[in-house]
């Protein structure tokens, strides 16, 4: 028995859903923090949610060292 794709399908209509919700300020932090660390959330939808909050990181971490070189340089 093939237990590897025992999750269905994220839908389209889940799809828009979940982008609406992501583009609400602050409840976007709280659901993207909950669909990435649930444990009862679609594999994808889970995956979608830890990659978006990497990259959000990312650009964090690049924003930080800009105003830090930008200070130094003053």
């Amino acid at each position: 028995m093939n237990t590897f794709n025992k999750h269905e399908p994220v839908t389209m209509g889940n799809w828009m859903l979940t982008m609406i919700v992501l583009a609400i300020p602050l409840v976007n932090l709280i659901m993207l923090f909950y669909w990435a660390f649930s444990s009862g959330t679609n594999p994808s939808k889970r995956t979608y949610c830890q990659a978006t909050l990497m990259f959000g990181l990312l650009a964090l971490g690049i924003v930080a060292v800009a105003v830090i070189l930008q200070q130094v340089a003053k």
